[in-house]
This record gives structure tokens, C-alpha cells and sequence, in this order.
């Protein structure tokens, strides 16, 4: 019986190794065979990345200053871009051909299709319409690019037509400056846009103006027509103040007194006295005829028509520096003029080749009031603060 049983137990123990074993080993192997078959279906059900292009089918105002892409993971076999009219617009496709863009502007009033292929044969079709304006606008920078000019020079920016949305017009406009300067925006009206440092220059800045007006809205149906952009830097020092109490005039450069000039000034009444306050130098002319038409005064009530010499603009109000030859005894002693700083032919001359568009002139003690912040050469009048927080929203 024991020799019997042995090998049965033996057996049995020896084969439930084997099917152990083999159990074993089943579990090591079982899932190849459906690995394989799950990596073929996902091979067969995968799908290639589609395209990207940057502008929405059907968009509507889509700006035209932006340039429109596509982009594919797959690489991209054909792109073309067409208006309504059928002119292919400029682009290019990059080496690896996975990116396209537009290589030129679009214009307003288009509207454009976009055909786009890739090389796993899937295809794409874009519709889309840029702005239609009412009216377009575009916009003047000043100083002239290039130009060297005073401390006191503020930038003005004046568009072609009235904005509504301020804020939009400001904000396509970058000013840039080397040193860093702090300054800020403000508007003389819907037309015309400053923005001024919260003190003079530093001899030797150098500032950029970018107005990148092309494709922004600016309300009211109108859009901006086109880019500007200017450069300019502040040349040396020169400052000029002009004192009612001496009836003198002197002339200052990086601060050294280089002459004191007696002058006439505005009669002292309400209506002739020289405003007091900051002027920045505007145009020079060797003659300009001066004629009280221009601000109301007629021929038979007082009013003249001269030619003067070296006249040196302070102010768009009509005051000037310039020659008076006919109120020489008055120079230094008494105001006879209608605002303007009267001063011998030789001193006009002189003063008109020390200063430059851009330098301060500083009227004081006079009983004329203080020149309007808004008269076009009278930005410094605007205390800071006011500056500062600017008026984009208002309209005037």
C-alpha cells in the first residue's frame, strides 16, 4: 500500500507543480497577445492633430493690423489667403512648414478666405471680414522726427478728426524714453493729445513716440488709418524769465546768465497786461506782419497792421518776442504793447539765435492773470496732479 500511495502523492504533488508552473508563467504572458491587438485598433482609430488658425469662421471686425496664422502639427501641404476680389494676399510658411502668416496688412472693408491643407490630407476653410469704417483718422506727432529741441517740450498728437473713444486713441500710443521719465496723457480737446514729463527734461533724453493707429477703433464709426511714429531729443538748457517788477528779460543757459534785455510789455489793463505763467517757444520767423484783426481789434479802435522783425512765438494766443523799434524809450520802463515782449531789433535777433523750440519762458509779476493751460504753448500751466490723472473720459 505505502509503495502504492508514494508516487500517487508524489504525482499528484508533481503535477500540481506543473500546472503552478504553469500558471506561473500564464501570468507573465497572458496580456501580449492582447496588448498587441489594443496598440493595432489604437493605431487604426488615431486621428492627426487638426489645424489652428488664428482668426474664428465667420469673425466680423477682425483687426487688420494683426497678421493671421496656421499652424499644424502635421506639417501643412498648401495655405492661401484671398479677398472678396480674388488677389492672393502675401505670406510665408516656415521651414518646417508647420506655421503660415500673412506677410502684408490687410485692408478695411475685405473680406477674406482661407483655404488651408495639411500633409495628412485634412483641410480647412476660414471666413472672415475685417472693419468697414465710416471714416478713418489718422494722426500728426510733433515734434518733428529728428528734431533737438527745449526742456519744456511737450508731444502733441493731433488727429484728423474728432475721437470719441479717448481712451482708445491713447492707449494705441506708446511713449518711450531714455532715461526713464515719468509723464502722462492729457487732451486740449477731442482733436489734440499732449503728454508731458511732470518736470523739464534732462539735457540729452531721447524719446520715441510709437501711435500704432492702424486697426483701432476709435468710436463713433471711425478707425485709425494708419501707423506714426517719431523720435526726438532734448538739446542743452535754456531758459528765459521775463520780469514785470524790473521790466527786464533774461536769458539763461544751463544756468548761467548770458544777458538781461529791458523789454515793454502788455499794457497794464485787463485786456492788454502779458499773462504770467510758463511759455514754451514755438515758431521763429525772421519778419511776420502783426495785425489786431486776428484777435478782434479793428483798424479805426486802435488796431494795427506791422511788419516786425525776428519774432519769436510764446504762444497760438498771438505773443510774441519781437523788435519794437517804435517803443525803444519805453524799454525798461514802461508796458505799451498789446502782450507781445517788445525789445530793440538787435536784442529780437540775438534772442531768437540763442533759443529753440522747446525752452521755457517764464513771465512773472504782471497783473495779466496766467496764460490757459489749453492756449497750445501753455501745457506747464496745468498743475501736475490735474495732468496726471488725465481726462480720457470726458469729452469736450
Amino acid at each position: 500500500m505505502k509503495v502504492l500511495r508514494s508516487p500517487l502523492r508524489w504525482g499528484g504533488a508533481l503535477l500540481l507543480s506543473a500546472v503552478l508552473a504553469a500558471g506561473t508563467l500564464t501570468a507573465c504572458t497572458i496580456d501580449r497577445a492582447s496588448i498587441s491587438e489594443t496598440a493595432a485598433e489604437t493605431s487604426e482609430t488615431a486621428q492627426p492633430a487638426p489645424m489652428k488658425v488664428s482668426v474664428r469662421d465667420g469673425a466680423e471686425d477682425v483687426d487688420p493690423s494683426e497678421p493671421v496664422t496656421v499652424t499644424s502639427a502635421e506639417g501643412l501641404k498648401k495655405v492661401t489667403m484671398t479677398n472678396q476680389n480674388g488677389k492672393v494676399v502675401e505670406s510665408e510658411m516656415s521651414a518646417d512648414k508647420k506655421s503660415w502668416t500673412t506677410a502684408e496688412v490687410l485692408g478695411y472693408h475685405r473680406t477674406y478666405t482661407l483655404v488651408a491643407e495639411d500633409a495628412a490630407g485634412q483641410k480647412t476653410t476660414t471666413v472672415f471680414q475685417t472693419p468697414s469704417p465710416a471714416s478713418t483718422s489718422g494722426v500728426a506727432l510733433a515734434p518733428l522726427d529728428g528734431a533737438v529741441v527745449g526742456v519744456a517740450q511737450t508731444i502733441t498728437m493731433r488727429f484728423g478728426t474728432a475721437v470719441k473713444d479717448r481712451q482708445a486713441a491713447q492707449d494705441a500710443i506708446t511713449v518711450t524714453t531714455s532715461p526713464q521719465v515719468e509723464g502722462a496723457f492729457y487732451w486740449l480737446n477731442n482733436a489734440e493729445l499732449r503728454w508731458r514729463p511732470e518736470e523739464y527734461w534732462a539735457p540729452g533724453t531721447k524719446v520715441t513716440v510709437e501711435a500704432d493707429l492702424y486697426g483701432a477703433d476709435l468710436g463713433g464709426g471711425t478707425w485709425g488709418s494708419q501707423d506714426n511714429r517719431m523720435s526726438f531729443s532734448i538739446g542743452e538748457d535754456v531758459r528765459t524769465i521775463v520780469d514785470d517788477a524790473t521790466k527786464s528779460m533774461t536769458v539763461y543757459r544751463n544756468g548761467e546768465a548770458l544777458r538781461t534785455i529791458p523789454v515793454s510789455l502788455g499794457r497794464d489793463t485787463a485786456r492788454w497786461a502779458t499773462p504770467n505763467g510758463t511759455y514754451i517757444i514755438g515758431d521763429q520767423h525772421e519778419s511776420l506782419v502783426m495785425d489786431s484783426m486776428t484777435y478782434g481789434l479793428e483798424y479805426d479802435q486802435g488796431g494795427y497792421k506791422t511788419k516786425v522783425a525776428y519774432a519769436t512765438q510764446m504762444s497760438w494766443s498771438g505773443i510774441y518776442v519781437h523788435g519794437a523799434p517804435w517803443s525803444v524809450g519805453d524799454q525798461g520802463y514802461r508796458n505799451v504793447s498789446h502782450g507781445c515782449i517788445n525789445v530793440t531789433n538787435e536784442a529780437a535777433q540775438w534772442f531768437q539765435n540763442q533759443v529753440k523750440r522747446g525752452d521755457p519762458v517764464i513771465v512773472q509779476n504782471t497783473v495779466g492773470g496766467t496764460l490757459s493751460g489749453w492756449d497750445g504753448l501753455g501745457d506747464w500751466n496745468i498743475p501736475w496732479e490735474t495732468w496726471r490723472k488725465g481726462n480720457a473720459e470726458p469729452t469736450s
